[in-house]
This record gives structure tokens, C-alpha cells and sequence, in this order.
């Protein structure tokens, strides 16, 4: 029996036929609303010549809007990722600390910060550093931004860094203690980088949930992010709203899809790793089995 069909059993003749028949009518009803959509944006007069031309023609609205909000967003995000990935980890593990007076105060901080709004976080920000500190107004909100996203992120990456290290067998803990390896040496060379490969999906996800993110700075503090640049734009060039939300959307959606892609790459690239070695790659199931061999009888 294929893989494939371990977990159901394969259609008959009538339920390919349904099948095929609940896709055509899905198909159908998407084309239908995209042809709805469109007619409803030519009815505006928004599928003109005049609206979209901007964006091939005239390189200022790339050179002047789109991709300095672009690098606004990577920088935001790349610092974002840049602390919260190591703050996260470091709260993730000390709430496994045996000793209370680290555990309880690093899942005091986790639990508080997760509950609190990122947008709320980045508007307290901006206010402490407008009133007890010199930066600059024009690169304030960065700073606000950044701070908003680190605290937040770092509080959920602390649990999913917690979530994949218990997901390991316990048995890889006792054999660290057989071998004589002390706690710190065991989280750090053990258990954290068989952990890597259970967390990464649930990493991805928040890595794009940071940079997705960074569009809040722009709405409430005046951060010059990607999807910012709609306001100016639009104010410049005709009030091609639609048509400036539609590219700036694509422009996400290719940031994404370029980071979800690297991440499905480092795992796999994980995975035929640990493959090799013999190494857990995820939780209950090892690669090598050991096989003890018996003296034979002569």
C-alpha cells in the first residue's frame, strides 16, 4: 500500500466524479466573483490606463515611494527578528529552569507581554522615548516600532521554543545524563538543536506575522513603512487607490513567500541533516535503530 493512501481509503469511480464535480463548481464560482470584482472596478472607472500606468511607467513612484517603504519594512522587521529571535530563545529556556526564581519571573514577563496589543506596546513606546529620551523625531518611530515588535514576538517565540524542546522524547535527556552531561550542556547541545526542527513551521509563521506587522507603526506613528507610501501615492498620482493597495499587496506577498521559501529550505536542509546523523527529527521517532548483538553459539 502507497503512502498515499495509508490514511483513507481511495475514491471509487462516483466519488471522482464528485470529485471533479465540486472542483469545476468551485472553479466556476471563483471566475464568477473574480468577474464580479472586476466589472465592479471597471463600473469606478478603476481598471483605467491612467491608474495602473504610474507603476510601469514613471520609476518615481518606485524610487520615491515604494521601495524606501520597502526598506523601511525589511529594516523594521530585520532588527525586529534580529532580537526577538535570541530573547525568545533565552525566555523559552528559562522557563524550563528547574529553579523557580528564574522560571516564574521569565514566564511573569512572557505572559504580560503576550497580552498586550503590539499597537499599544508601539504607541507607549514612541510616548517614553518622546519624553525621557534625545532620539530624534525622525527616526523615532522606528525605534517604537521595533521595541513594540521585539517585546511581543519574543514573549510568543518564548513559548514555541518552550513547546518544541517539551516535545522531545524524554528519553534524550536521560541519555545526556548517562553520558554525564551537565544541564546547560544538555539544553544547549541536546535538546535545543533537535528542537529547531519541530519549531520551524511555527517560526515561519511568526516571522511573517513580523513583518506583516510593521504596517502599524505606519498607521498610527507616522512610520515610513511599505504600505504607508498608499497615502502619498494615491495624493499624487490620480487617487489610484485600488491599484496602489493591489501592488503594495503583491510586494508583501512576494516578502513573505521569499522567507517562507528560505525557511522550507533551512528545515529540509535540517531534516536531511539529522537524517544523516541518526538524529530525532521530531517528537517519538529517532532514525537509527540500535540493534544489540548476542555472542553465537559455538
Amino acid at each position: 500500500m502507497s503512502d498515499l493512501t495509508v490514511l483513507y481509503d481511495v475514491p471509487g469511480p462516483r466519488a471522482r466524479i464528485r470529485n471533479w464535480f465540486y472542483t469545476a463548481l468551485f472553479l466556476a464560482l471563483l471566475l464568477l466573483l473574480g468577474w464580479w470584482v472586476l466589472s465592479a472596478m471597471a463600473e469606478k472607472n478603476q481598471l483605467t490606463e491612467d491608474k495602473w500606468s504610474p507603476f510601469i511607467t514613471d520609476s518615481r513612484v518606485w524610487t520615491t515611494y515604494l521601495l524606501p517603504g520597502l526598506l523601511n519594512t525589511l529594516k523594521a522587521a530585520g532588527l525586529s527578528i534580529g532580537i526577538a529571535l535570541p530573547l525568545g530563545a533565552v525566555l523559552g529556556i528559562a522557563r524550563l529552569s528547574e529553579h523557580r526564581w528564574v522560571s516564574i519571573p521569565a514566564g511573569t514577563v512572557v505572559e504580560f507581554f503576550r497580552a498586550i496589543p503590539v499597537l499599544l506596546m508601539m504607541v507607549f513606546a514612541n510616548t517614553l522615548y518622546a519624553q525621557f529620551t534625545t532620539i530624534e523625531s525622525e527616526v523615532r518611530p522606528l525605534y517604537a516600532v521595533v521595541t513594540g515588535l521585539v517585546l511581543y514576538n519574543s514573549s510568543v517565540i518564548a513559548e514555541i521554543v518552550r513547546s518544541g524542546i517539551l516535545s522531545l522524547p524524554l528519553g534524550q535527556t536521560d541519555a545526556a545524563k548517562a553520558i554525564g552531561m551537565r544541564k546547560w550542556q544538555t539544553m544547549v547541545f541536546v535538546l535545543l538543536p533537535q528542537a529547531v526542527t519541530a519549531m520551524l513551521p511555527a517560526l515561519v509563521s511568526q516571522l511573517v506575522v513580523i513583518v506583516k506587522d510593521t504596517a502599524l507603526g505606519g498607521a498610527m506613528l507616522g512610520f515610513g513603512e511599505l504600505l504607508s507610501q498608499v497615502r502619498e501615492i494615491t495624493a499624487n498620482y490620480g487617487a489610484n487607490t485600488i491599484a496602489t493597495f493591489t501592488v503594495v499587496a503583491l510586494l508583501f506577498v512576494l516578502l513573505n513567500f521569499v522567507l517562507t521559501s528560505f525557511a522550507n529550505w533551512l528545515e529540509a536542509r535540517v531534516r536531511r541533516g539529522k537524517k544523516a546523523t541518526g538524529a530525532v527529527v521530531h517528537a517519538g521517532v529517532t532514525d537509527t535503530v540500535e540493534i544489540e548483538e548476542t555472542p553465537s553459539k559455538n
